[in-house]
This record gives structure tokens, sequence and C-alpha cells, in this order.
């Protein structure tokens, strides 16, 4: 069963080429999970806050290439909470600001941004990678009995900026604001295997067709069984009802009255009650049809009804 982190590892190994893609991803971390905080003297720091070591990998990468210093510390939110969270500490040095406005994170005055500036995800390559930092940031992914896509952010107007950037790419997306946080949400097939197929994560798309292959497979073979064992019921109650209605022509006394089709027929069902239709047919003399054993049969039947 693939899970959350599965796609988190497969996305954080990828290593994109181009300056823009990269500043494109660490836009995409930092407006998912990063905050910018100002201290004494004039002076910021700078924090992502994430619930995957894959995920923090991947952006100390990508701030090492941008030539930006962090520092990975890890902590748990409570004394009794076994996930353990990782958060990146950047100081608020030029390097690391003018890293970020590059990124569109903050803008010229060092202001946070609400969304990325259209230089930053202009192309389609750059608008996958913020999604994928988008997913690193605060994705998660269920398949369990639907298909359901997440991507968390702080406010509805983060969300939306999600959703804008994945229909530019041809993925729905839907937005739901909720009290602590807000978040861009997929739920039919299509659109998350759309995404993962977007954001790189190519062994995730393949994991879940094969899913499908196999739900198919299964509700296939479930829909020939059901099939066989409703033709069998069937049977069984039709063979029932021939034997019942021989047996009453016998005790009448004039199944030896009947034709030499009827009697044939009437003999074959005694000897063989649970045989199928065609089974009889290839056992009269000559050889029947299996319609005309069938009509024999309900001939009987039609004689043995009262009146």
């Amino acid at each position: 069963m693939i899970s959350s982190e599965d796609v988190r590892e497969e996305l954080a190994r990828i290593a994109p080429e181009r300056e823009c893609d990269r500043r494109a991803e660490l836009s995409g971390l930092f407006h998912g999970a990063g905050s910018l905080h100002l201290l004494a003297a004039g002076r910021w720091a700078l924090h992502l806050d994430l619930g995957s070591g894959a995920a923090a990998r991947r952006a100390f990468a990508l701030l090492r290439d941008e030539a930006v210093r962090s520092e990975i510390r890890t902590y748990r939110r409570s004394a009794f909470e076994r996930e353990t969270r990782y958060q990146l500490h950047i100081a608020g040095d030029d390097d690391a600001l003018a890293a970020l406005v590059a990124s569109g994170v903050l803008d010229r005055r060092h202001a946070p941004l609400e969304r990325p500036p259209e230089s930053v995800v202009a192309r389609r390559c750059c608008r996958a990678a913020y999604l994928r930092g988008a997913f690193l940031a605060g994705g998660t992914l269920s398949i369990r009995r639907s298909a359901h896509l997440e991507l968390r952010t702080a406010s509805i107007a983060g969300a939306q900026v999600v959703r804008d950037l994945a229909r530019r790419t041809g993925i729905a997306l839907s937005t739901l604001e909720r009290p602590t946080h807000a978040l861009a949400y997929a739920k039919s097939w299509d659109a998350v295997e759309s995404f993962l197929s977007v954001v790189g994560a190519a062994d995730a798309v393949l994991a879940l067709e094969e899913r499908a292959v196999v739900a198919s497979t299964r509700d296939r073979a479930n829909r020939l069984a059901n099939a066989d064992h409703a033709n069998l019921v069937r049977a069984s109650v039709a063979a029932r009802e021939q034997l019942e209605a021989i047996e009453r022509l016998r005790a009448e006394g004039v199944l030896d009255d009947l034709p030499d089709a009827l009697r044939e027929a009437a003999a074959l069902r005694r000897r063989h009650p649970s045989a199928s239709l065609s089974e009889l047919a290839r056992r009269t003399d000559p050889p029947a049809s299996r319609a005309a054993v069938h009509r024999r049969l309900r001939r009987l039947i039609a004689l043995a009804e009262p009146g």
C-alpha cells in the first residue's frame, strides 16, 4: 500500500537541474510550511516546519544549492507524541533573504508574499516544481477505499494558489478552509494520478495503476463468480421443478403414454438430476440441441400442471 511518506521519499530524490525549478520548489516549500520571524535589532530568522525527514533533507539540499546555510532540528509537539517533526532554521542574512526574494517567498522589502509572482511559476516545469514543494511541505495521500489527496496550507489564499497552479497544468483541485488550516484536495483517481505524474512521482503512479488493474481484475472475477453462482441456483431450481413434474406424471400413470422424445427427456433427467441441459442434450439418441431438451422438459412441466 503506497503511503504519503513513500511519495515524499520519491519526490525528495528528484534533483532539478534548472535554477528556476529549484526556486519554484523552494517557493512551494516555504509557502506551505515556512514562517518568518522578526528578531531584535531588525534581524530576521526563517523556519521551515516539516513532518517528514525526506522533505527536510530535500529542503536542506535546495537551500544549499542556493548557497543558503541552514540547520535541521527535530522536536515533538508534546511529551506524549511519538511523531518527530523537523525544523530547518535559516539565519536571515543577506544571502538567505536574496534567495527567498528570488524564489517569490518575500518581496524586495522582505515582507512575506501570499502567493508567488508570475515570474516564479510562469513555465510549466516551474509550476510542477512548486506543486512538488507544496506536497513535500504539507501533502498527504490516502488510497484505502478511495483516492484522497490533500495539500495543506496555513490560509485559504495559499490553498487557492495551489489550486490555481494545478488547474493551469490540467489538474482539477478543490479548496476547503478549516479552523486551523486550509487545503487543496482531490478525490478522483484521475486527478490524483495526474497530480502525482506532474510532480514526478512516477513510482507512485505505477503503483496506483497496478492497484487499479488488480482491483478491476478482482471485480471482474467476483462478477463472474456471482453470475456462475446465480446460474447454478437457477439450474438447480429448474431441475427440481422438472423432477417434481416427472414424478407427478409417473404417479398419474401417464408418463409411459407420452411421445418417445418426452419419455427420453424424463428418463435422462431422473438418471442425471444435476446435469445441465447441454449435458442432457449430448446423452439423447440421436443427440439433440440444448434448446430442444429445454422445450421437452418445459412440456413435461406443462403436462403435469393441474387442469
